[in-house]
C-alpha cells in the first residue's frame, strides 16, 4: 500500500520541480548609502567572531568532554 502510495508522490514531486521556473539573473538597485571601510571592517569582524568563538569554544573544552564518561 505505502510502496505504491510512495511512487505516486515521487512522480508528484517530479513533475512539480519540472514545471518550476529558473532564473539566473537577479536584479537589484544599486545602495542608497555607501559603505564606508569602516563599517565594513566592523561587519566582516563581528562575522568572524561569530564564527569562530563557538568553535574555540568546543576547540577548548575537548579533553573536558573526553574525561567525561557517557551517561
Amino acid at each position: 500500500m505505502f510502496s505504491g502510495l510512495r511512487g505516486q508522490v515521487r512522480s508528484v514531486v517530479r513533475v512539480k520541480l519540472a514545471k518550476q521556473e529558473h532564473r539566473s539573473n537577479i536584479y537589484c538597485k544599486p545602495p542608497k548609502e555607501k559603505i564606508g571601510p569602516g563599517q565594513t571592517v566592523f561587519t566582516m569582524s563581528m562575522f568572524a567572531l561569530g564564527l569562530l568563538v563557538p568553535a574555540g569554544w568546543i576547540m577548548y573544552h575537548i579533553p573536558v568532554y573526553r574525561q567525561t564518561p557517557p551517561s
